[in-house]
């Protein structure tokens, strides 16, 4: 089993080497100051989830319509983080609305450039598996990242912010990708881990 998890990183390493370099790059002049929201580990763990007492939790996939206008408003933030989180992680998604999709975006946008030019990339995608509301402005996500339609790393473990009215990958997950890449080292522009 270690052989073929090692294969499924092998592939991935093209994808989002490319990341990788321009993250390096694009990102070794800028400041490391991040906003309290961002400082949050990469992989939220289900103890700090269950603990809050005002979590939802729901599947990906729509569901009825809700019965009252608090489970209704959850229903639309879930579909709302779903949707956002699929065209960040899409390589087909130009790279000036992925900037809008994550937190800090600008601070990415040679990154989210350079990928959008790797014809490997472009068959890049996700599949969002669940979405817990952790509270009324982050929300943890399962996604499993794709390459052509086949699971390269499933079950992983992300953060969604709101911020300024829009559900955003959070810069912990975009940069956890990034350091995976990099062989666990910190990159430039992303928080160090804590």
């Amino acid at each position: 089993m270690r052989t073929h998890h090692t294969a499924r990183r092998g592939l991935l390493v093209p994808v989002l080497g490319l990341a990788l370099a321009a993250a390096i790059a694009g990102c070794s002049s800028s400041s490391s100051s991040s906003s309290s929201s961002s400082s949050a580990p990469a992989s939220t763990s289900a103890s700090a989830a269950a603990s809050s007492a005002a979590a939802t939790t729901a599947p990906a996939s729509p569901s009825a319509a809700a019965s009252s206008p608090a489970a209704a408003g959850s229903a639309t933030a879930i579909a709302t983080i779903t949707k956002n989180w699929v065209t960040f992680f899409d390589g087909k998604t130009p790279a000036a609305t992925k900037v809008t999709l994550v937190q800090d975006g600008s601070k990415f946008a040679t990154v989210l450039k350079a990928q959008q030019s790797s014809a490997q990339s472009q068959s890049a995608g996700a599949s969002v598996q669940k979405v817990t509301l952790t509270s009324a402005t982050q929300a943890t996500v399962t996604y499993t990242i794709l390459i052509s339609g086949t699971p390269m790393l499933a079950g992983q473990k992300g953060t969604a912010i709101l911020e300024n009215g829009t559900w955003k990958v959070s810069l912990a997950s975009f940069c956890g990708l990034l350091t995976l890449q990099n062989g666990g080292k910190p990159v430039a522009g992303c928080p160090a881990a804590a």
